[in-house]
């Protein structure tokens, strides 16, 4: 399941980016010494920063709405990794990083600040394209984000045929989870045990034996170090909550403050994870769905009650005759997907009833002029895999494909068939438009290659203050694993935000979350116990 920022849907994403390779095989095969032995190899690195953009690339993202001085100072560089910490003189890979220069004075200075967009399999590289954080977090910090390794220009790849996932499970629409038989299912299984093995043929079982946040903390030390900062100081935001509440645990005497938004859980299997989100979207569709019954006139339901029922009939007319938008083709399912990607976003919420209220009443126009914005502020610009042009020697990476990979190989997942389909079933009880993609979509899982899982049950005793944040209304990190990873790290603090969303500390949304947790990097107090804000319209 994607935890990221900006996007987890119900269904498929693939994002296409350039592809920097930074694996470099090295003969021989040293013998195997300790992780923390091998980061010392490759501490003291120095960064060889140069202008992430040209003057083209700047404006162009100008008129996306950046500051030209700041899209100027913007800069990039990259750290060298061990991809096996037990085999320092093995495989290495190059992390990209970019960096947005503190804008105060030497005095103002702080430190670097490291930010994580979640995933996985989400670049950080574009995350600082555009101003956020305070006025006085900018000054005060560098702001630092990369590429985790096997994310886009960190060894970023593509693998495996989602695709074909998705067409073996519509096999069994409208039947039963609780009904379906082996022979029913042996298609979806076919699919899903191709997709691991083409990512084992495509990068072999070493690469994804090592690609998990377990290596991806180590190598968030390594940076810390070519940083230069002694202590590191990080805001992680999803999945970077896994990152960082793992860097805890493992590097305490190295962690300065810690600031994780929109909590994962992690100690379970993939597959219990993902009844979990599916009972946070059915939770987070409920209060939209009040919501469109209370300020849109038009709304195709009254309420909560009866919302499924009608999202379920607009499903089927788009199946009966799908809109093709820009050359797309919109059916029920990939506009449930899309959906579930704006629940993100309470703000565009008007948006998405007015979009349904057109699509209901059969307003033919409305709906291509809704459907192509969603679709472009869903997926990107309106572009399918025919139109993507790539430049020569650059090869489709695939963000599916690393999200997979890396949620494989932090968890010990069932590797009978069954379990899922029994997670199915409970899933699309609790959630019929969203549950049963999000566990299927775990599938692969079953038949992974061993890997190196990331540890289960740590509490990190030894860190120094740590702020969770929850949203209440978080469809893709439920508010319960926000409450569940305060609790379980001793050192942490939860605030929480009495809204709806995914995420939201450096937004400029809620003052009351913002000015807090900016004190805390700043001096390194945390915000008052059970701090609690409320919702803002």
């Amino acid at each position: 399941m994607r935890w990221g920022v900006p996007a987890l849907g119900a269904g498929t994403v693939a994002a296409v980016t350039a592809l920097v390779s930074g694996c470099v095989p090295t003969p021989g095969e040293p013998e195997a010494v300790e992780a923390a032995d091998a980061a010392a190899v490759f501490a003291g690195q120095t960064i060889d920063w140069s202008a992430c953009y040209d003057d083209e690339q700047i404006d162009e993202l100008v008129e996306w709405g950046s500051e030209p001085d700041w899209v100027e100072a913007l800069e990039c560089g990259t750290v060298t990794v061990p991809l096996d910490y037990d085999r320092p003189d093995g495989r290495t890979l190059d992390l990209a990083v970019v960096r947005a220069p503190a804008q105060g004075s030497t005095e103002e200075r702080v430190g670097s600040l490291v930010v994580n967009p979640g995933g996985p399999g989400v670049t950080g590289l574009d995350m600082l394209d555009f101003p956020s954080f305070s006025d006085q977090i900018r000054a005060s910090f560098d702001l630092v984000s990369f590429d985790p390794r096997g994310v886009g220009e960190s060894g970023g790849f593509a693998c495996g045929n989602w695709t074909a996932m998705a067409e073996a499970r519509q096999g069994f629409e409208g039947t039963d989870p609780a009904d379906l038989t082996g022979a029913d299912l042996r298609p979806l299984e076919e699919a899903a045990r191709a997709y691991a093995d083409d990512c084992v043929d495509t990068v072999g079982e070493d690469f994804l034996a090592h690609i998990g946040t377990v290596n991806v903390v180590r190598d968030l030390d390594v940076l810390r170090d070519a940083l230069g900062d002694e202590r590191l100081t990080y805001v992680g935001y999803s999945y970077g909550t896994y990152i960082g509440a793992l860097y805890a645990q493992t590097y305490p005497d190295n962690t300065r403050a810690l600031v994780l938004d929109g909590a994962v859980e992690t100690d379970r299997p993939n597959v219990e994870v993902a009844y979990d989100q599916a009972v946070g979207f059915q939770d987070t569709w409920e209060l939209f769905a009040e919501d469109c019954a209370a300020t849109d006139d038009a709304c195709p339901f009254t309420g909560a009650d009866d919302a499924d029922a009608a999202m379920a009939d607009i499903m089927a007319a788009l199946d009966r005759e799908a809109p093709v938008v820009e050359g797309v083709t919109i059916d029920g399912a990939t506009l449930v997907s899309m959906i579930g990607m704006e629940l993100y976003y309470e703000e565009s919420w008007d948006y998405l009833a007015d979009l349904l209220a057109a699509v209901d009443t059969g307003d033919a126009e409305a709906t291509d002029h809704y459907l192509g914005y969603l679709y472009e502020n869903t997926y990107g610009l309106y572009a399918d895999e025919e139109s993507v042009e790539l430049k020569p020697g650059e090869e489709e990476l695939d963000a599916e494909a690393a999200l997979t990979a890396i949620n494989c190989a932090d968890r010990d997942d069932p590797t009978d068939i069954f379990a899922y389909r029994d997670a199915v079933d409970r899933a699309s009880e609790v959630s019929p438009l969203f549950g049963a993609d999000l566990v299927w979509e775990q599938l692969p899982c079953a038949y992974w290659p061993d890997t190196e899982e990331a540890p289960t049950g740590f509490t990190a005793p030894d860190a120094p203050p740590v702020v969770v944040v929850g949203t209440v209304g978080d469809p893709a990190t439920p508010y319960t694993w926000a409450e569940e990873l305060a609790g379980q790290l001793e050192t942490a603090t939860l605030v929480t935000y009495e809204g709806a969303g995914h995420t939201l500390y450096g937004n400029d949304k809620s003052a009351c979350v913002d000015e807090p947790v900016d004190a805390y990097l700043l001096t390194g107090e945390a915000p008052e116990a059970d701090l609690s804000c409320p919702a803002v319209a």
